[in-house]
């Protein structure tokens, strides 16, 4: 059921990090809408579909019939989500609670993120 070792780890991490990540575009939904770039419509409605695929996709992941599927799925909206890391960088004065180099540490954390999910 549950794969051993460092992939089984990675399993783990994108689980919970997809399952709390998600819940959190729920309870902090206002921060969420906050770092939406201008050019998405529909902020709100954005945020509540990402949430609920975030966690539609670690739960799936608990199944392992649907684990490619849903890892696929994941994969692709880390992908998809990168251009908001991009845009505050870019706008990086708006976003003054955040230091600088945790918008860097964000952005660059992207490909090794999305490299746990296509490993686990």
């Amino acid at each position: 059921f549950w794969p051993r070792g460092r992939r089984g780890w990675g399993l783990a991490l994108v689980v919970v990090w997809f399952f709390f990540g998600g819940l959190g575009h729920f309870v902090l939904a206002e921060t969420f809408v906050s770092v939406v770039p201008g050019y998405v419509p529909f902020p709100r409605e954005a945020v509540a579909l990402s949430g609920a695929a975030e966690i539609a996709g670690a739960l799936a992941l608990l199944v392992p019939r649907l684990r490619r599927a849903a890892g696929l799925a994941l994969l692709a909206l880390v992908v998809c989500v990168t251009p908001v890391h991009v845009d505050m960088l870019l706008q990086a004065d708006r976003y003054e609670s955040i230091p600088a180099w945790a918008l860097w540490a964000r952005l660059a954390f992207q490909p090794v993120f999305a490299w746990i999910v296509w490993t686990a």
